[in-house]
Parts: C-alpha cells; sequence; structure tokens
C-alpha cells in the first residue's frame, strides 16, 4: 500500500464522520476493517492484537466492477455517471481499483482527463463507505484538479455542489 493511499485512507476516515455516516450509520465502522489476530509468546502466555488487513493485489472479487456510465448534461454542464455492479460497491485492492477504471474508459473513452480520475479515486474510495447503495458516482470534467485533501474535504466534488 502506498504512502499516499494511507494518508488518502486516513483523511477518508476523518471525511466519514464529517459526511453524517457514523460507526452506527449505514456504512461500515472504520473499526470494522480491524483484524484480531493472537500472538503465542514461549512462556506460554499469549496476547491479542488488532490490525488492518493489507489488500491484496489477488482480489477474490473479480470484474466487472462497473455496469454502465451515461454522459448526462445537468445545469451544471456535463456529467458522467458511473453506475457500479454489486462486485465494484466491494472490491478490494489497487488492481481492482485499476481495473474498473480501465473499465469506465472502455465505456467512455473521453473520461480519461486527470480530474475525471481523480474523482473517480475518491469515489472507489470514500462513497462506497460514505454512501455505500448511491446509485451511481458522478465524474464531472468541468470541476478543478484538486489535492487529495481538498477532494476528500468536497466530498469527491469540488468546485461546486453534487450534481
Amino acid at each position: 500500500m502506498s504512502l499516499v493511499r494511507v494518508g488518502m485512507t486516513l483523511l477518508l476516515l476523518g471525511a466519514v464522520a464529517s459526511c453524517g455516516t457514523s460507526a452506527t450509520g449505514s456504512g461500515p465502522a472504520p473499526s470494522s476493517a480491524a483484524a484480531s489476530v493472537t500472538m503465542s509468546r514461549s512462556a506460554g502466555a499469549s496476547t491479542t492484537q488488532s490490525v488492518a488487513p493489507r489488500p491484496s493485489s489477488n482480489n477474490a472479487t473479480p470484474p466487472p466492477y462497473i455496469g454502465r456510465v451515461v454522459w448526462v448534461r445537468l445545469p451544471s454542464g456535463a456529467s458522467l455517471q458511473v453506475h457500479p455492479t454489486p462486485h465494484g460497491r466491494v472490491a478490494q485492492g489497487e488492481d481492482a481499483e485499476q481495473e474498473a477504471w480501465r473499465e469506465v474508459l472502455r465505456k467512455a473513452p473521453d473520461a480519461g482527463s486527470p480530474g475525471m480520475r481523480a474523482q473517480f479515486n475518491c469515489h472507489w474510495v470514500f462513497a462506497r463507505l460514505a454512501r455505500p447503495n448511491k446509485p451511481s458516482w458522478n465524474l464531472e470534467p468541468w470541476r478543478p484538479v484538486v489535492s487529495a485533501q481538498r477532494m476528500y474535504d468536497a466530498g469527491c466534488n469540488p468546485g461546486g455542489p453534487e450534481s
């Protein structure tokens, strides 16, 4: 897991709380990702420690991750509505994220701008936790390219409200 991904995950956990999703809300609690590991010592005593699981490059949830994409015209401008599949809502790991983005580009080749990619990444990491049943992830080419912090602070929608 890259240092950027770790930082973005930490930002994500803070953003989930500010988005109105609590540990008892519809999204999984940040602690739900922890696993319990029992460690043995030579004296026969054991201790239990919680550790976060590491995403594997061998994703057990197979593609497709994206069911369909639809360009729509809204008052704010063009918007690409990305509809994830059930597997796209739960797949883990960077390989799955990269494959999902490739699926978007196969369905909408004109979506390949840095800002659109950053919005997709934010939705892949953030929206799946904060709003797991959101029907579509809306990516807009008119939104500015911003830092990961600003992207998460804006709920994946920098430069204006969600379309």
